[in-house]
């Protein structure tokens, strides 16, 4: 067996849906267990380095359906109105960018100080030239 790209299972004419990832998902399963079977009963080595490539294909479409099956819910989401996606849905970033405040919480003012901005608004000037 060979590679198999993240390239390839993305496009949509080869695997357009769920099911012919699933199909491809359970072949590769397959022939992994029958290399692990000649590996145990003591095959020839050229074919134990394909597990290394079978593992690691299982690997890719696992996380190509997974990724296809969050846009699907980002989209719904979308589509549904909701004001806050879930938390796994929403964008990584970095931790201090997810903890910094947010714009309303940036221009919060206390009591105080609006007290203050009222009773003493800032002064204008007439400049002359």
């Amino acid at each position: 067996m060979t590679k198999i790209t993240a390239k390839d299972l993305r496009d949509s004419q080869k695997y357009p849906t769920k099911e012919t990832l699933e199909s491809k998902l359970d072949e590769m399963k397959a022939e992994l267990n029958t290399l692990r079977v000649a590996k145990v009963s003591a095959g020839n080595p050229s074919r134990l380095g394909k597990i290394r490539v079978v593992r690691k294909n299982i690997g890719r479409i696992l996380t190509i359906m997974n990724q296809r099956r969050k846009t699907e819910v980002r989209k719904y989401c979308r589509e549904k109105g909701y004001k806050r996606l879930p938390k796994d849905l929403r964008p990584k970033l970095t931790r201090a960018l997810r903890r910094r405040l947010t714009p309303k919480e940036q221009n919060a003012k206390t009591r105080r100080q609006l007290k203050k901005d009222r009773c003493w608004p800032m002064r204008k000037f007439a400049v002359k030239e």
